[in-house]
């Protein structure tokens, strides 16, 4: 009997973009936000990536400060040919002040910012160099621009823009090609549909969601951070995960574990396979990039890429992101619907 891991199918990640598993990996996880970590096992997950074909890792400057670039150094290094590299910057640290939090989208920091993760991850180039959060302070075509000569000096390869507006993409775009959006999407956070999602069907700019298991809500693995999770782990603090809005968000799942009944599957395969599918429903490159500890957890989340939902799945999960409760940060002014409303 064979054990050989089926890799999952391969998609271009934006016009003229690099070739991806059609599902890649969110790394923040592994070594920051989340509680306790153990690094063996994060390092067996990192390698059941490229066993499933799971090529594009994504990684921040902030996650750690730093830490997670770091850590995936080994693992890029040993598989650099194999996998498409993802980081971001605009969170700006201090190691002299640790309270310090600043949004940096300056020329000048850029260029600070994308030496300093070059370090760190221990390459000569970045294959897709995000601006995590947007400063309106800053013009967009000063910071995409300084983007567009990293290009050209070789240091990145592709550009990505997180949490933008549909607006914000157009005029960036216009400044350079941009290769990828990210931002949370999700059964439980749909609000990127306003119109980041149809600018980037119109440029031909692929998606990447981040948290498409609604930071593990929509698995089931927790009913309320405040009581389930760690005092470390971050997801106390985000408002629809504790008190009355968890109990009211945990209720909306009852569809969600009877489709999954019906397919043989798990909570979380069924809500990858309704983020996968966004790629029919808006005419558009999608690669999640859900996260994991776990290796076990990796090849079930692979697997939901050979999940297809019928119309009438798909209709008993439309009302969900309506009707939750709270919002996905307690200050929501970072985010692209933050600028929208």
């Amino acid at each position: 009997m064979s054990n050989a891991i089926e890799q999952i199918r391969t998609v271009e990640l934006g016009t003229g973009g690099p070739l991806v598993g059609v599902q890649g990996f969110g790394a923040m996880g592994i070594s920051a936000a989340y509680g306790e970590t153990d690094d063996a096992t994060a390092r067996d997950t990192l390698a059941a990536t490229v066993e499933a074909g799971v090529t594009l890792i994504d990684t921040a400057d902030m996650y750690g400060a730093g830490a997670n670039e770091e850590f995936l150094a080994p693992f890029v290094t040993a598989h650099r040919d194999e996998i498409t590299l993802a980081t971001k910057f605009g969170f700006e640290y201090r190691a002299d002040d640790p309270g310090h939090r600043a949004i940096r989208n300056d020329p000048a920091y850029i260029k600070r910012a994308v030496e300093a993760s070059l370090r760190r991850l221990n390459v000569e180039v970045i294959d897709l160099y995000y601006m995590h959060r947007r400063d309106p302070a800053v013009p967009l075509a000063d910071s995409v621009g300084t983007m567009g000569e990293l290009v050209r000096e070789g240091k990145i390869k592709h550009l990505g823009l997180s949490e933008v507006t549909g607006a914000e993409l157009r005029e960036a775009y216009a400044v350079h090609p941009i290769a990828a959006v990210q931002s949370e999407w999700s059964l439980f956070s749909r609000d990127v549909e306003r119109s980041a999602v149809g600018a980037a069907a119109a440029l031909g700019v692929a998606f990447v969601p981040y948290s498409p298991l609604g930071r593990g809500f929509l698995t089931g693995a927790f009913s309320d951070a405040s009581t389930d999770l760690s005092s470390s782990d971050f997801r106390q603090l985000l408002p629809r995960f504790t008190g009355d809005n968890a109990k009211a968000n945990a209720a909306l799942l009852a569809p969600l574990h009877t489709i999954a009944g019906d397919h043989g599957a798990t909570a979380a395969q069924i809500a990858l396979a309704w983020v996968q599918q966004r790629a029919q429903a808006h005419g558009l490159t999608v690669v999640p990039i859900p996260g994991t500890r776990k290796r076990s957890r990796l090849l079930e989340n692979a697997a939901a890429t050979r999940i297809t939902l019928t119309a009438e799945e798909l209709a008993l999960l439309e009302p969900i992101a309506g009707q939750v409760a709270g919002d996905r940060y307690s200050d929501m002014s970072l985010t692209s619907v933050g600028r929208e409303s």
